[in-house]
């Protein structure tokens, strides 16, 4: 069996989803905002020990709300929570939400990485990420960047500046898998210092730099961290147009951690708040419960190493970084 990326290679090659940025440079952080054209199926599995999450529990396969709106990730750590109100807004403006009589409630849960001790100005008199989360859904489109921008604007790892991240692939039951991450992680995504990533034996073409893996690692090395910092955290979402229900999107991105574990070292440490979000837009259904759900979480754990690898890869430098960037070590 065989598959590819989408056109794009991005999580917006599922129909019906759109995703929309928005940045502070003064205050190096961001929102990145996951819209569908309706409603879609959501769940979440926390991997990490110090997750920060808005809206959540009702992703739980026995709650009552079966669909949501939006799904927001954020720096600012609990500042960043409020993003999701600004989304929150912006949909209701639009006349989109849960109906409850005569008004519309949408439903937007959100995460949020911890970016506060990464050089930006921190200063603030007026939380910003209401503004920004309002900014990033009405900024949602199919085409959006990667690297330093939207929830990735001030994300780290270990040893170099991380980023937001993306890619795709179609497979041969015609489902497509897309995945969204935001990589601000405890460990790193590149084998100590070489230019080569973890996620490595998944990348399709040269994705993020095709140098393959890497030759030889010390078995007995102590992985390098950022544990003095404590400013960690990798969030994602994976998406896919299959018809499924609130327990298989909980399944899929439980499997989808595996890719987490694929292109982080460490990775769902006691100290990051490691989450993943599923969508399900509904749209293409399943011939075959078992082997579609099946490859459909193998695919979102590929998917989301991948697009770890090219967060970091496509991570560009801005004055004040307190830390290099792959391309300014390896490039």
């Amino acid at each position: 069996m065989t598959a590819r990326p989408g056109p794009k290679n991005l999580i917006t090659d599922v129909p019906g989803l759109l995703v929309g940025h928005a940045q502070d440079d003064i205050v190096k952080t961001g929102v990145t905002a996951l819209v569908g054209d309706t409603p879609f199926t959501a769940g979440i599995h926390v991997m990490g020990g110090a997750p920060g999450t808005r809206e959540t529990d009702l992703l739980a396969p026995d709650k009552t709300v079966g669909q949501v709106d939006a799904l927001v990730l954020s720096g600012g750590s609990a500042f960043g929570l409020d993003a999701a109100s600004g989304a929150a807004d912006a949909l209701r403006s639009a006349g989109r939400g849960f109906a409850v009589g005569d008004q519309r409630v949408p439903i937007v849960p959100g995460a949020i990485i911890f970016d506060l001790l990464n050089g930006g100005a921190k200063d603030w008199q007026t939380n910003p990420y209401k503004r920004l989360g309002k900014e990033a859904l009405d900024d949602a489109s199919p085409d959006f960047a990667l690297g330093s921008v939207g929830a990735g604007t001030g994300a780290t790892t270990a040893n170099l500046k991380g980023g937001l991240g993306s890619a795709s692939i179609m497979l041969p039951s015609g489902h497509t898998v897309g995945a969204l991450v935001v990589v601000n992680a405890l460990g790193s995504a590149t084998v100590g210092d070489s230019p080569h990533f973890w996620a490595a034996p998944f990348e399709i073409g040269d994705e993020f730099g095709g140098f393959g893996p890497a030759q030889s690692y010390p078995a007995s090395r102590i992985p390098q961290t950022k544990l003095s910092q404590h400013a960690n955290t990798t969030i994602g979402i994976v998406a896919t147009d299959a018809a499924l229900t609130k327990p298989q999107c909980t399944r899929l991105a439980t499997a989808a951690h595996d890719g987490f574990a694929r292109a982080l070292v460490p990775s769902h440490t006691p100290m990051d708040g490691d989450l993943i979000f599923a969508a399900a837009t509904g749209a293409r259904p399943l011939e075959d419960q078992i082997a579609d759900t099946l490859y459909l979480g193998h695919a979102a754990a590929t998917c989301m190493a991948r697009a770890i690898a090219r967060a970091v890869y496509l991570a560009t430098p801005v004055d004040g970084d307190t830390l290099p960037c792959w391309t300014e070590r390896h490039a």
